[in-house]
């Protein structure tokens, strides 16, 4: 999931923007090392306040979630629904035919999306005041200065944002032919004839989907017992029911252990000595902090397993220095750095900005069926509040008329504390993502089912789910049992 970025047309042609590396000021407010989703909010809410940044990129600017994460992935995925509502369109009475995918068509588009993204976050950063783009790689070389190229950059208060990376596991060397990461799948110029993806948490879902749905035979193995582990477990045991009726296969509970390549591809081995083999093996084990080689640790900045230990108010063990998104533990979501990066710029400036939830962050995945959520899982409810305190209630989408037309399936979850607010809802179906807008609200505010259902929720629409959910849990339901 990615912020919005306005189209803006820049002042200058892309090829000036690249080679346009500014000198330093002796002294900057905020000297920011990463031009990711973190690290433009924190430059761009920085200069509104009035405070003089530096903002160091090596790469372009809008980081992993505009080039290599949110955007493209989520442009193959629309055409991955495009391909299927073509392949099942005669359910609707209409006669279409699906002749193939045509991967340097399905690219163009992708490119087309990120590339005016792109082209409109550089305007916007181009125009803003008292921001300082400096291109190159960036070290911390002591706690108030970063070093690019041999030029330094000091400021009165550091953000650390450097993002991360495509993670493999140890043994298994990609070699972006058939072993690949994501950063691979996103510019394949073919869809292939077999996938195995090694991993099945948010990224080997939704590339699971996307490849099935192109017309590859696809197999997901997983380590942990389920899909999508870190969502609420009727979550992935829906995804799961979905998965299966889509002939995706999945192997949970299955370690990795080997890979070795064939004539024809790949053959991997897991946990019991079971082989699968396939054309391609996707890594999708994760993403790592990008913090190797920076200089973190050091100039005494705090870190483990390459992560960097902040506080709740993101700083780190140095003062004046600050860290964001992915290379904080936590949800590596680019809204998530987003607002972190907001937040941090406010708490420079003296604003005392309200410490982020962690909870309170809206998740996604977008396969197919989509999910999402925001707030505690059952499992972590119960564990937080105890289990005799957790009430839980199940809206099926076959009692919605929006779900019924658009012929998806699933739920929507509510949890909520025994005379409390809802802690925790989770949601499984069609464009489900559609709704997390006001399943956050009901989380952050604290909302009781009472007081969300005397909202009025359109008809005919999926947002009517949740009223319904609501109105159910707050002991009135309307077209739903209690």
């Amino acid at each position: 999931m990615c912020p919005h970025y306005p189209t803006v047309t820049p002042r200058c042609s892309q090829a000036t923007w690249e080679l346009d590396v500014s000198e330093p000021n002796e002294t900057f407010d905020i000297v920011i090392l990463g031009g990711g989703s973190g690290g433009y909010a924190a430059a761009l809410r920085a200069a509104e306040l009035g405070l003089s940044v530096a903002l160091v990129e090596k790469g372009k600017l809008g980081g992993t979630c505009l080039h290599n994460g949110c955007i493209p992935t989520k442009a193959l995925l629309h055409a991955a629904e495009v391909a299927d509502q073509t392949r099942e369109s005669e359910q609707f009475g209409v006669k279409a035919e699906l002749v193939g995918i045509d991967m340097s068509a399905v690219n163009s588009y992708k490119d087309g999306v990120v590339a005016r993204l792109y082209k409109g976050l550089q305007g916007m950063l181009r125009g803003a005041k008292n921001i300082t783009i400096v291109a190159g790689a960036g070290r911390l070389v002591a706690p108030n200065t970063v070093e690019v190229d041999g030029k330094r950059y000091t400021g009165r208060n550091i953000i650390l944002a450097s993002g991360s990376y495509a993670k493999s596991l140890p043994g298994l060397e990609v070699d972006g032919e058939r072993i690949i990461t994501s950063d691979h799948a996103l510019v394949m110029d073919r869809v292939p004839a077999s996938v195995i993806v090694l991993g099945g948490g948010v990224i080997g879902v939704e590339f699971a989907s996307v490849w099935k749905s192109f017309g590859a035979d696809v197999t997901i193995i997983e380590a942990l017992p389920r899909l999508v582990a870190a969502e609420d477990a009727e979550s992935s045991k829906a995804l799961e029911r979905a998965f299966r009726k889509r002939k995706i296969n999945f192997k949970v509970g299955k370690p990795f252990e080997k890979v070795e390549k064939t004539d024809s591809g790949v053959r991997v081995t897991i946990a019991g000595g079971e082989t699968v083999e396939a054309e391609l093996l996707l890594v999708a084990v994760g993403r790592g902090p990008n913090t190797t080689g920076l200089g973190y640790e050091e100039q005494g900045v705090r870190m483990d397993r390459g992560y960097v230990l902040t506080d709740e108010r993101q700083r780190t063990s140095v003062p004046n220095v600050y860290a964001v998104g992915d290379i904080v533990p936590g949800l590596q979501l680019a809204h998530r750095g987003f607002q972190q990066g907001i937040f941090v710029a406010e708490e420079i400036a003296g604003e005392n900005p309200a410490v982020i939830d962690e909870a309170g962050i809206p998740r996604v995945t977008y396969s197919d069926p989509e999910l999402a959520s925001v707030g505690l899982t059952e499992a972590k409810a119960k564990e937080q509040y105890g289990a005799d305190k957790i009430k839980t209630y199940n809206y099926n989408l076959g009692g919605n008329g929006k779900s019924q037309i658009l012929k998806t399936s699933g739920f929507v979850k509510l949890v909520r504390v025994e005379d409390g607010p809802v802690v925790g809802l989770h949601m499984v179906g069609a464009r489900v993502g559609e709704l997390i807008g006001e399943a956050q609200l009901i989380y952050n505010w604290e909302a009781y089912p009472a007081e969300v259902a005397q909202l009025v929720h359109a008809h005919p629409t999926q947002n009517e789910a949740l009223g319904e959910a609501h109105l159910a849990l707050a002991g009135k339901p309307l077209h739903a049992h209690a």
